[in-house]
């Protein structure tokens, strides 16, 4: 963990560093990504056979090996506990009515010459959607992914994850019933991605992919957009947390490691104009680490990629945030709003001292895929537009061409398209 001093000299350069830190996959990894791509693209699904059993050791045989089916998503669901069940109720619920308020609406209107223009919005026939398995078996990334799919009105909702020696977390099962998916396949890695782009002999092809995975997903994703479109390529997990003087150490130290404990590439970063705050953080994630069992994870991340700086005064907060861009941004302050109001760029942002990130990761509405490594100075987090597309359309009378035919064929001219003008000046009389 590093600690800065925003008065220091070298903290420009220090700073810049960081944000320059994008924390993501090698060369190699984009190599090895390109070659499972190219097998799966030529061999179908005897390449997901061979990948399966080296990668997961798990053998596909016959169907069930295949694909898990819905009658088991739905005994997954009953067997849970009432009160896992509840909460997992309650997260689609709001997750699914905070994306209801999502869906565009149509245009169509006549404009002063006559001409009808509009544009209609469809959803994309088919989404896949990739679920980590193993570790990192995440039914609420799950939930954030498939609702909006559903939402915007996709009909075929495809799920891939690996099953490491067969085995299925049963709440990932469970999820995908209140989800509604159509279709789970036991595949996984950058096979499963290049699977859900090209189609394999019992994977039909989908028009979108979604959903979070490794380096080597986030790689093959990358490598696929444009035969498919993709949410977003996914980096490393980061939190930002502004805070002032008046917070308890504790809650800002267990905010810091929840994203710490994702990954050894994760990113936790405090921003504060209290050098007191500053060291009892530091004393709490210590003790923190002393009983999490995730501390080999988050210790790995705190120590390699940790920062602590110190602010003459939280104005200087949201330029620091605008340039990190980060995925989550906390601001733990007495006026919240004053802060936020200045901040142009970040994924995700949680107003006051009672709005801890992990809450917007599973129950709180907004969407927790979110743009990461800077992306949020571009991107947005997911949502039901990126399982739809929207077609324009024009209607022009006779006279609504005759009022802008002649301008656009002196267009067509000028840019040397003989044909195109002549499309237009031979319907004009």
């Amino acid at each position: 963990m590093q600690l800065l001093r925003a008065s220091d000299d070298g903290f420009e350069n220090i700073f810049s560093r960081v944000v320059r830190n994008r924390r993501e996959s090698d060369r190699q990894v984009g190599r090895d990504v390109a070659a499972i791509i190219n097998e799966v693209r030529e061999r179908g699904d005897d390449a997901l056979v061979d990948y399966t059993a080296r990668f997961d050791n798990h053998g596909l045989r016959d169907d069930g090996d295949w694909q898990i089916s819905a009658d088991e998503c739905h005994a997954a669901y009953g067997a849970l506990d009432a009160d896992l069940r509840d909460a997992l109720e309650m997260a689609a619920s709001r997750i699914r009515a905070y994306h209801e308020g999502q869906l565009p609406e149509n245009r169509d209107y006549t404009d002063d010459i006559g001409m009808r223009l509009g544009a209609r919005w469809n959803a994309v026939d088919a989404a896949g959607l990739y679920v980590p398995g193993g570790r990192a078996a995440y039914p609420s990334s799950l939930l954030m992914n498939a609702i909006p799919a559903k939402v915007a009105g996709v009909e075929r909702l495809v799920v891939t994850t690996p099953t490491p020696k067969g085995e299925v977390n049963p709440l990932v099962l469970a999820a995908a019933h209140v989800a509604g998916v159509d279709e789970i396949w036991r595949v996984g890695g950058a096979q499963a991605v290049a699977a859900l782009a090209y189609g394999t002999q019992r994977i039909g092809k989908v028009d979108v992919i979604a959903g979070p995975g490794n380096a080597w997903v986030a790689e093959a994703k990358r490598q696929l957009y444009g035969v498919v479109g993709i949410d977003m390529v996914a980096g490393p997990s980061e939190i930002l947390v502004i805070a002032d003087a008046n917070n308890d150490p504790e809650w800002i130290a267990a905010d810091l490691l929840s994203q710490a404990e994702h990954d050894p590439t994760s990113q936790s970063i405090l921003i504060t104009d209290s050098e007191s705050l500053a060291r009892q953080v530091e004393d709490a994630i210590d003790l923190a680490l002393m009983k999490l069992p995730t501390a080999k994870t988050a210790k790995a991340s705190w120590d390699a990629h940790g920062l602590i700086v110190i602010v003459d005064s939280l104005d200087q907060a949201p330029a620091l945030s605008d340039r990190l861009a980060a995925e989550h941004v906390e601001l733990m302050v007495d006026e919240p709003q004053v802060l936020f109001d200045r901040l142009r760029h970040a994924g995700s942002v949680f107003l006051g001292r009672h709005t801890p990130e992990a809450v917007g990761d599973y129950i709180a509405g907004p969407n927790h895929v979110l743009p990461t490594g800077r992306r949020a100075r571009f991107a947005s987090g997911l949502s039901v537009l990126d399982f739809m597309k929207r077609t324009s359309f024009i209607d022009a009378s006779e006279a609504a061409l005759a009022a802008i035919g002649p301008a656009a064929v002196r267009l067509a001219e000028a840019e040397g398209l003989p044909a195109h003008a002549l499309s237009i000046s031979t319907r004009l009389k």
